[in-house]
């Protein structure tokens, strides 16, 4: 970060990434953990102030980020993997660090969501797995999640949630709602002894599938947003 940038607690992208850390909260996305972010510019990011997202205020400001540099004072050290990805991912301009519960069960036994139906279909052919339940707190290990991520739109981390990435912070929240879908999918399925005789998406299936058309994401973030504090609508 060549200068130091300073956004406002009312600046809109300050509001934006208030409202998705409050989103994944409402929708069982996060707990206690879990942080969310927005690109800046090529040098810096936003990322939602530490603590329990869902009882993230209005008014209260996020911290400004370098991507290449050290953490500032008080930033939760997980958020290197961030650092990484937009370092490696010039089309990625959102992150969501999540714990959904059904990805969590499902990631323990070492396995991730299939491509069995719609929302899958963003995961073609299946998101990466990162098998090491260890805490990204430090920088040889974010940089490797980032590695393994890929050019995916999705990392799942074995019994530590998932990192998803996006164009914008709208769509980076409809893909972890869309992951944990996927993993209630798959458990489901194992639960009922048919994964050897289920089908999963072909290639094509999925290509077509996977549309953001017919306002997609704007429709999952009205439904996880709905009378957010801080709602224009």
């Amino acid at each position: 970060m060549t200068k130091q940038t300073v956004l406002a607690a009312e600046d809109p992208r300050q509001i934006l990434v208030r409202k998705a850390a409050r989103a994944l909260a409402r929708a069982g996305l996060v707990n206690a953990y879990g942080h969310c972010s927005l690109r800046i510019d090529d040098d810096s990011f936003l990322v939602c102030r530490p603590g329990p997202m869902g009882q993230i205020e209005e008014g209260e400001s996020g911290t400004i980020v370098p991507i290449n540099g050290p953490l500032p004072e008080g930033v939760l050290g997980e958020v290197r993997v961030h650092q990484q990805i937009y370092r490696r991912r010039p089309d990625v301009n959102a992150i969501c660090r999540v714990l959904p519960p059904k990805l969590m069960a499902l990631s323990a036994m070492g396995l991730v969501p299939q491509v069995r139906h719609g929302f899958g279909a963003f995961f073609f052919p299946e998101p990466p797995l990162w098998d090491d339940p260890s805490l990204l707190r430090d920088d040889d290990r974010a940089a490797r999640v980032s590695e393994k991520l890929g050019s995916a739109s999705a990392v799942v981390m074995r019994g530590n949630g998932a990192v998803t990435v996006a164009e914008d912070l709208m769509r980076a929240v409809t893909l972890a709602f869309y992951l944990e879908d996927a993993a209630a999918v798959e458990l489901a399925v194992l639960a009922a002894g048919r994964e050897r005789s289920s089908p999963t998406l072909t290639e094509d299936q999925a290509l077509r599938r996977a549309t953001w058309a017919g306002f997609a994401a704007e429709r999952m973030w009205d439904y996880l947003t709905y009378e957010d504090p801080e709602s224009t609508d």
